[in-house]
């Protein structure tokens, strides 16, 4: 497809349909109907929903009714931001135990990650 620019500074191009009608008129709303709004992913696997940013362990682990009844009683808002602060402390004495023992910026990622499972599976992110 050939591109040119014109001395009106536009892009022109050797396409010649109109966008207007074919996106937004009638042949837009009849695709639209005809498109299921779930998208088939491979063959033969089943239709991908949305994804949801959830923990997969809530409501399981030793200590997520603890965590339940905390959030109920001090509220959704205020119970996130301790728990923003006690993650941050705690990925700040990550980093610090890092950096005593000389461990690099990869092994602590990874310290990281394997202290947010612990939490997932113990119920501290229910």
């Amino acid at each position: 497809m050939a591109t040119s620019i014109s001395a009106k500074g536009c892009v022109g191009s050797s396409f010649y349909g109109s966008w207007g009608t074919s996106i937004v008129g009638e042949d837009y709303n009849m695709l639209k109907s005809s498109v299921s709004s779930q998208v088939r992913i491979g063959r033969g696997k089943g239709v991908r929903l949305q994804p949801m940013m959830k923990n997969v362990n809530e409501g399981k682990g030793i200590f997520a009714p603890i965590v339940v009844i905390t959030r109920n009683i001090v509220g959704k808002k205020r119970f996130n931001q301790i728990r923003g602060k006690a993650i941050a402390l705690h990925s700040q004495v990550i980093t610090e135990f890092c950096k005593s023992i000389g461990a690099d910026g990869k092994q602590r990622q990874g310290l990281i990650r394997l202290a947010k499972k612990n939490g997932e599976w113990l119920g501290f992110l229910a």
